[in-house]
């Protein structure tokens, strides 16, 4: 999707169904397939399967106190899908015509360049980590388990260290609060469509189809 404002709210729209039931999952989840046009690309990000890990672990949790841990792991999981979906679509510099768009030029300015900043430092640290396992293999490091714990202090030290040279150099040009953007956003029809899916999608999973009928008549 073209426009951040239209993606922002699919994905709201989607996370709320697929939160809701177990079928409203379902429906964003033949939504992600058929209308994200990112699906090999997601499937290859390595974050995918801790994630999954994760979720499958407090899933098991949940089944051992009387819980339902396979409706919570699948929702939890369409929910992820479409995060990954919103971050393989995402571009520089759209949170901050977004923020300017929705909060004015100084509020907004400030949260969307702010928002930016953290998706970049995002992509540099899964750069960073692309990095790190390629050394360890060159290396043969040994099992990834006594290598986990360095290789996040070496993205926390990276980002940390990033973070404070932008400061710095914000710091030298003057930057104090705000500044003047004017937002452009690339609307298209198929923009659109998705979104009115995504509502429908929301629509029916949150009234039953009884009680839609009984509201028709």
């Amino acid at each position: 999707m073209q426009d951040i404002r239209l993606r922002i709210v699919t994905a709201l729209l989607l996370t709320l169904s697929a939160f809701f039931s177990l079928a409203g999952a379902a429906f964003v989840f033949l939504w992600w397939i058929t209308c994200s046009g990112k699906v090999s690309e997601i499937m290859r990000m390595r974050m995918i399967l801790p994630v999954a890990g994760m979720l499958a672990f407090f899933s098991a949790v949940l089944s051992l106190t009387g819980g339902d841990g396979v409706s919570y792991f699948l929702r939890m999981m369409v929910i992820v899908l479409i995060g990954s979906w919103v971050y393989a679509e995402q571009r520089s510099g759209e949170f901050l015509h977004l923020g300017v768009w929705l909060l004015g030029k100084r509020t907004g300015f400030e949260l969307g360049m702010l928002a930016d900043m953290a998706m970049q430092t995002l992509h540099l640290m899964v750069r960073d980590f692309d990095t790190i396992r390629v050394a360890q293999n060159l290396k043969k490091a040994g099992p990834a388990k006594k290598t986990l714990v360095p290789a996040g202090l070496v993205l926390v030290t990276s980002a940390l260290s990033r973070a404070d040279h932008t400061a710095e150099l914000m710091a030298v040009r003057g930057y104090r609060d705000g500044g003047s953007l004017c937002p452009r956003f690339f609307t298209t029809r198929g923009d659109i469509v998705r979104c009115l899916v995504a509502l429908c999608i929301l629509i029916i999973t949150a009234i039953p189809v009884s009680e839609f009928f009984i509201l028709y008549r």
